[in-house]
């Protein structure tokens, strides 16, 4: 079987190692069977991709280091260094002193040395042992400049080779600039054509931060996700006219922001079909009326937010980017 190659983009934490533009996620709620994960996983080494994205809270990080492993010992890859791997830490974690060790466990799960990438999964602190989601008492202060100061210091010892967030608008991402030593490489956020993030893109361009869109295709099976990506008007016609399927039209669309694409399917037909959206391009026309697709975002992350809490409001939450 031929293997696509999906192109890389470079970080600007100085990683030597290109983060691939398509690459497969792993979260998903209800969370997954770790024999689906591995299966999946395989599939895609097979077909190309090398780029994988697993967090704490998704349950899914022992499976997807399983399934480099056997990987490796069946020759789809020579090593562990051929893929490049995403975890993020935990609202529990989200503490000074809990950020070193939330990743040693991440890594001792997936049997791994080192992570590519290592995210703060969410801007907010939950109490160590908390079940999801959240009670009010549950949410305290987050104390960004402590979770950030220890970030860094796992890309100092080695741990991992970038860092970065997720979820972070504007000014959450301009307070942790206001004091890093080192910035955040990428940002992971929902961004899609019916979300299109155009102020966050622009800031992010403007600081070097890479944005990683996850939820590109809407992510409709989700508790919270849209059904208006893939069956969007605009986006059927334009894929009818081009002998694309919608998806592949979103997916393009993405690619064209210059942004890092994170979607979940574990289809292998899907997954052969999202890796052809590199040999031809969007007309201006097209991507016009793709801009003109009204615009809401999908994962308010409500649960995070209480009358008495240290968040009060959506307005609060994202700043503004609603």
């Amino acid at each position: 079987m031929a293997v696509q190659s999906v192109p890389g983009v470079t970080l600007s934490s100085g990683n030597a190692k290109n983060m691939p533009v398509l690459g497969l996620g792993t979260g998903s709620v209800p969370f997954l069977a770790p024999e689906a994960v591995i299966k999946a996983v395989l599939e895609a080494i097979e077909l190309g991709y090398r780029m994988f994205d697993t967090a704490s809270f998704y349950q899914t990080e022992e499976a997807l280091g399983e399934a480099i492993c056997q990987a490796i010992s069946c020759g789809l890859i020579k090593s562990r260094d051929e893929v490049f791997i995403t975890s993020k830490i935990w609202c529990t974690d989200n503490y000074g002193d809990r950020v070193i060790p939330a990743l040693k466990k991440t890594l001792q799960n997936m049997k791994l040395e080192y992570l590519d990438q290592y995210l703060i999964h969410f801007p907010a602190s939950v109490k160590a042992g908390v079940v999801f989601p959240p009670k009010v008492e549950d949410v305290v202060p987050l104390d960004i400049k402590s979770v950030w100061t220890a970030m860094e210091e796992c890309q100092t010892l080695g741990l991992t080779r970038s860092i970065g967030v997720s979820n972070f608008t504007c000014k959450k991402l301009g307070d942790i600039l206001a004091f890093a030593k080192i910035p955040p490489a990428i940002n992971q956020v929902e961004m899609n054509p019916t979300w299109q993030q155009g102020k966050l893109r622009e800031f992010c361009q403007a600081n070097k931060i890479t944005i990683a869109a996850y939820s590109p295709l809407g992510a409709a099976g989700a508790f919270w996700g849209t059904k208006g990506v893939l069956e969007s008007e605009v986006l059927m016609e334009i894929a009818e006219s081009k002998g694309k399927s919608a998806a592949q039209v979103a997916l393009r669309w993405a690619y064209e922001q210059g942004v890092v694409i994170v979607f979940r399917s574990f289809n292998k037909e899907r997954l052969k079909q999202y890796l052809q959206i590199f040999d031809w391009e969007l007309s201006d026309e097209e991507s016009k009326k793709i801009a003109g697709i009204p615009q809401s975002r999908a994962n308010l992350c409500q649960m995070f937010i209480f009358e008495t809490g240290p968040v009060k409001s959506l307005e609060e939450l994202w700043d503004g980017e609603v």
